[in-house]
């Protein structure tokens, strides 16, 4: 069975008074029975890992350049992530394919950089509203994952976030059967690709899922977690999630 996951996306929020957010979050959930892990700006990242040492939460970042180093102004490697303290890293999310460019050819360099790195991966999916009026959405997420996943993973570090475009901080929430849909499709392409190893990949579901919600989210079929936005910049409304998914 795929591990259960609850993974956190600060985006472009949190400084140093948000860690005790995360003292919270550590003090109701000080042994998790799912993987927790939190992405926060890269510029918390080795003091939340600090912060963390020891405990049985990881830490990720939000993206990652596909080169070792050099004159990239503004980017950060694989490798420093690491040496940073992150464990994961956030990859293709709608948000940098959208704002920065990133096309899947780009997300499957970085996806290779950072298993090259030892870090786990999170590779997110998704249609925009237009493309699920058309209904693409199939079309549009397997094409994604075709060109953003790397050949040959065989390993436990790759976990797939499949997130609507449309849903992500709207409020709005697929309908458990169109979630259902996509998982499925999901599960069923790695399979194809990866066989046992595709079987095991965790898939995520992400776009404004919240404590209320979580519950009849995680019911669904190929489910094996979140990938939290908002909600999980407080940690009791993570706290809610984390514990929906450890009762799923």
């Amino acid at each position: 069975m795929p591990r259960k996951i609850a993974a956190g996306n600060w985006k472009m929020h949190g400084d140093a008074a948000a860690l005790a957010e995360v003292d919270a979050l550590l003090a109701t959930f000080p042994n998790p029975t799912v993987d927790v892990v939190i992405c926060p700006p890269a510029t918390l990242i080795e003091r939340m890992a600090r912060h963390l040492d020891g405990s049985a939460i990881a830490v990720g970042g939000q993206t990652c350049h596909p080169a070792t180093g050099g004159a990239h102004t503004g980017d950060i490697s694989a490798a420093m992530l690491v040496d940073a303290g992150a464990t994961h890293v956030i990859l293709g999310h709608s948000e940098r394919r959208a704002d920065h460019g990133e096309s899947s050819e780009q997300v499957r360099a970085q996806a290779q950089a950072a298993l090259a790195s030892g870090l786990g991966i999170i590779v997110c999916v998704g249609e925009t509203e237009a493309e699920r009026d058309a209904d693409v959405t199939l079309e549009v997420v397997s094409g994604q994952i075709d060109g953003s996943i790397p050949d040959g993973v065989t390993g436990p570090g790759v976990v797939v976030a499949y997130e609507p475009v449309w849903a992500i901080g709207t409020g709005r929430v697929p309908t458990t059967e169109q979630i259902a849909e996509v998982h499925a499709a999901i599960r069923a392409q790695l399979v194809e690709r990866f066989g046992e190893a595709g079987a095991k990949m965790p898939i995520l579901y992400g776009g404004s899922v919240k404590p209320g919600n979580a519950a009849e989210i995680f019911a669904v079929a190929n489910v094996d977690g979140a990938l939290v936005g908002g909600a999980s910049l407080k940690a009791a409304d993570f706290s809610g999630i984390i514990s929906a998914l450890q009762t799923a």
